[in-house]
């Protein structure tokens, strides 16, 4: 028998994975974890956290949708999220923008539920400021 996956604080992001299911403090469902991202302290901008690609053209957006470049927000938000560390969340519904956690933002992780200590409100939405 495994044994359940939990943390809390500072390590909470630590035991974040994949497809686990993310709710906000107020317990309502925001969708599940399509990506992680540890923290980089020494992370003051985006520059070499991006993935490397054109940003115009066919080639620059299949490097996009591959991964590179997240988080897909506008600067300082991005270096933010790059310095505490990140979960990228694929909202609920079809038409939804995906949001970003900070790690900071986490309460716990308690067996396949990442819950958070804000509500959807104080998340950051993809593209935000676009």
């Amino acid at each position: 028998m495994t044994e359940p996956i939990s943390g809390t604080g500072d390590d909470a992001i630590t035991k974040v994975r994949e497809d686990m299911r993310v709710v906000d403090q107020t317990g309502t469902e925001l969708g599940r974890v399509e990506l992680v991202k540890m923290g980089d302290a020494d992370a003051v901008t985006t520059a070499g956290q991006q993935g490397e690609h054109p940003e115009g053209g066919l080639v620059g957006v299949l490097g996009r949708l591959i991964g590179g470049g997240e988080p897909d927000v506008p600067e300082p938000l991005a270096a933010r999220l790059l310095r505490k560390g990140f979960v990228k969340v694929d909202s609920k519904g079809v038409l939804d923008r995906d949001i970003y956690v900070a790690a900071d933002q986490i309460a716990r992780v308690s067996g396949d539920d990442v819950h958070l200590n804000v509500s959807q409100q104080a998340l950051i939405d993809e593209h935000a400021g676009t």
